[in-house]
């Protein structure tokens, strides 16, 4: 039991590492039993995320060639996939981040790379606290189109794009309690498979969680405000460089899921193809990059409360 336990946290440590993209403690990694945390893994269908975790903090090459074999990842953040095929007796776990309520275009376009074969597949849509809409459902739809079958859906939150310090949305989310419900998820997952021929699920019944009428009516206020604003003077907002602090190491434009910054040229963004996700903003070392949106304060006065993750099987 104590096992399982010191395995358990430190799975939860390397996921909450890996989302947040913060580098971990080597001496931690180091006393790390790896075979344990991959019997977890197994059993709560956390294959993936635990594969990008190893990947994010190096264990990868710890790992026998058969351990690595069974954790399969396929990363779409920064490009398409070549045709990536998945058989029958696989289990996909496919997850996209939410704008506006939809599965982003960017991620929806490149999960057309993958195909299914009648291969089950968990889906899960990621928020920034605000409303996940549709985004469910067509991540759901976008699945069965590419020969997958949908057989458990969830949301769940993550820390919004947007949010910083003085506008914080969400902020340090996924944390434990997330990670927690994460691994009962799995395991719900689990016994669904293991009973044999998972039955298909809507994801359009996943209900979003409430928010309160006068939050949800000051959003909407602003967001009309805005609207008009915008067609009577046109603003383009981008993350913005400053000069003096950036060093050049190159970090934004290796992260950017766009190709909108290019190495050498940082202080620039290109508008045609940076979508906002503020990538480059979080994960600048010396804090150079900064994004100022009027959406951020909205969302941080209308969203203060926590929404917790919705799942269905």
């Amino acid at each position: 039991m104590e096992q399982t336990i010191t395995a358990a946290r430190d799975l939860f440590y390397l996921f909450s590492c890996r989302l947040r993209d913060i580098p971990c403690d080597p001496a931690r990694l180091e006393q790390m039993q790896l075979r344990p945390m991959l019997s977890l893994a197994q059993q709560h269908t956390l294959g993936a995320m635990t594969c990008m975790s190893f990947e994010h903090a190096g264990l990868l090459e710890r790992l026998s060639p058969e351990d690595a074999a069974a954790l399969k990842t396929i990363d779409l953040t920064h490009a398409a996939a070549h045709s990536a095929a998945l058989s029958a007796g696989a289990v996909a776990v496919i997850a996209a981040p939410v704008y506006g309520g939809h599965v982003a275009p960017t991620a929806a376009k490149r999960l057309e790379t993958l195909r299914g074969s009648g291969t089950p597949a968990v889906v899960i849509a990621v928020y920034g606290n605000r409303a996940f809409e549709k985004a469910a459902a067509e991540l759901a739809a976008l699945a069965a189109r590419q020969g997958f079958v949908p057989v458990a859906a969830a949301a769940f939150v993550g820390e919004h794009s947007y949010s910083t310090p003085e506008t914080p949305v969400a902020a340090g989310r996924p944390d434990a309690q997330d990670l927690a419900r994460a691994a009962e998820f799995g395991a719900a997952v689990r016994k669904k498979l293991a009973a044999g021929t998972p039955a298909p699920v809507d994801a359009a019944k996943l209900k979003d969680v409430h928010t309160p009428l006068v939050p949800m009516l000051r959003f909407i206020r602003f967001v009309v405000g805005y609207r008009r604003r915008q067609k009577k003077n046109p603003v383009v907002y981008l993350p913005a460089c400053d000069a003096d602090r950036c060093t050049h190491c190159g970090r934004c434009a290796a992260i950017c899921p766009t190709q909108a910054i290019a190495r050498g040229d940082e202080a620039h963004t290109d508008p045609a193809r940076c979508i906002r996700c503020c990538a480059c903003v979080k994960g600048c070392p010396v804090g150079a990059r900064s994004f100022h949106t009027p959406f951020a304060a909205a969302l941080a006065r209308s969203f203060t409360r926590r929404k917790q993750p919705v799942t269905i099987l």
